[in-house]
């Protein structure tokens, strides 16, 4: 996808954050768009290898096949409760504190949890709908129980009924950067400098 008429389209996970980016490229490029494109529950890894992105921000792990990745940062795990729930006090939490409480998530999503679930282990637990992030957050907020996502993505969802306390005991996320090996155009180079935090001088970042 090396159209370079168009707007340079870049996708993002939810919860990632690329308006700083953005700016540092408007400065340095300004008569070279960058359209930036949410992902929701798009998959994004899918989305560039079928051109319809140049590049995606994406949480690890993904299928590299094809593509180049650089990974970025990490991201902190938190669980996210009703403001009422006894771990709303905690400043920290391990994720074996955690084993009574009903995951609003797919076990398989978090399997430090689920290896310690009193609910898995005993076979009560009850089958959850697939729920948005957004609808689970009401649900959490209702007291139905818990989910544990990335600090980003618990601040996007913020309510004021609900907290987020950090966990122990589940890996960060990371988040990289991914594109087509096959790229050619410069403007993927541009943006790797721009996200790598390289200074406008540097001839890698063009």
């Amino acid at each position: 996808m090396d159209d370079k008429a168009g707007a340079f389209r870049v996708g993002f996970a939810t919860g990632v954050m690329p308006d700083k980016w953005a700016r540092v490229w408007s400065e340095r490029m300004p008569r070279r768009t960058l359209d930036l494109v949410p992902l929701q529950d798009r998959d994004g890894v899918a989305m560039v290898r079928a051109g319809e992105l140049h590049m995606c921000l994406v949480r690890l792990p993904v299928d590299r096949e094809g593509l180049h990745l650089i990974p970025l940062y990490d991201e902190q795990p938190v669980v996210v409760v009703a403001k009422e729930h006894p771990v709303a006090a905690y400043a920290e939490i391990d994720v074996a504190d955690l084993a009574d409480e009903h995951l609003l998530q797919d076990p398989d999503d978090v399997p430090e949890w689920r290896d310690v679930a009193a609910e898995v282990r005993d076979g009560s637990r009850y089958p959850v709908p697939t729920l948005s992030l957004r609808e689970a957050v009401e649900s959490v907020a209702a007291d139905a129980g818990i989910v544990i996502v990335p600090m980003s993505v618990a601040r996007l969802h913020h309510r004021k009924d609900v907290v987020a306390v950090p966990v122990t005991g589940v890996p960060t996320t990371k988040v990289g950067l991914t594109w087509p090996v096959d790229a050619t155009d410069d403007r993927y180079e541009a943006f790797i400098g721009v996200v790598r935090g390289r200074r406008a001088t540097s001839t890698r970042g063009r």
